[in-house]
């Protein structure tokens, strides 16, 4: 696990540097061993709050917890045990939807569907649109609720193409306008 540490309105302290390194790397327990995990830790002071902020990345994990109180020590304490119970949930959830090796499709058994991306130039006053370029993928068999936490986790991204496990049609998942997700299933 890779831990940053940022200290915000007052002088560092190794002891509370080496506290918060010990504590968060028991929450690399929970990752799998081939998942890296990256802790981001914000040690603030303002006035007599002592407030601490964390960000937790890693594939399939993005979690963040802030928690404040009159000694930082006890701040840490909160906040981790914040994170480690939304961990356990996250990675609860992962392991018991499961993610199928291969989903078969219906008429098809051998063939893997493919899904177009076209890319199109930008239009000025009185021009038309073209598309400019293609791309061919092979879109990842996952369950709905997999879907919406790939996405959620990614930031720059505002949908997702994959195959659904649960009817093998091909959907599409978008993040809408006011942070809730919509859901394309197309019906042939």
């Amino acid at each position: 696990m890779h831990i940053n540490i940022a200290f915000k309105n007052f002088e560092p302290s190794e002891h509370l540097k080496k506290y918060a390194h010990r504590r968060l790397e028991k929450l690399g327990r929970f990752a799998d061993k081939n998942e890296q995990l990256t802790a981001q830790v914000t040690l603030a002071v303002d006035k007599f709050r002592q407030k601490v902020d964390v960000l937790l990345t890693g594939k399939n994990v993005q979690i963040s917890a802030e928690e404040q109180s009159g000694d930082m020590y006890s701040s840490l304490d909160l906040v981790l045990d914040k994170l480690e119970s939304q961990l356990k949930r996250q990675l609860e959830k992962l392991k018991e939807h499961g993610r199928p090796a291969r989903v078969r499709l219906k008429n098809r058994p051998e063939e893997e569907r493919s899904v177009d991306v076209f890319t199109y130039s930008t239009v000025g006053e009185g021009e038309e649109r073209a598309i400019v370029g293609t791309n061919n993928f092979s879109p990842e068999p996952m369950d709905i609720e997999d879907a919406a936490m790939r996405l959620d986790s990614v930031t720059d991204q505002e949908f997702l193409v994959f195959l659904n496990a649960g009817n093998g049609r091909v959907n599409v998942i978008y993040r809408r306008r006011n942070g809730d997700f919509g859901l394309i299933d197309p019906v042939i």
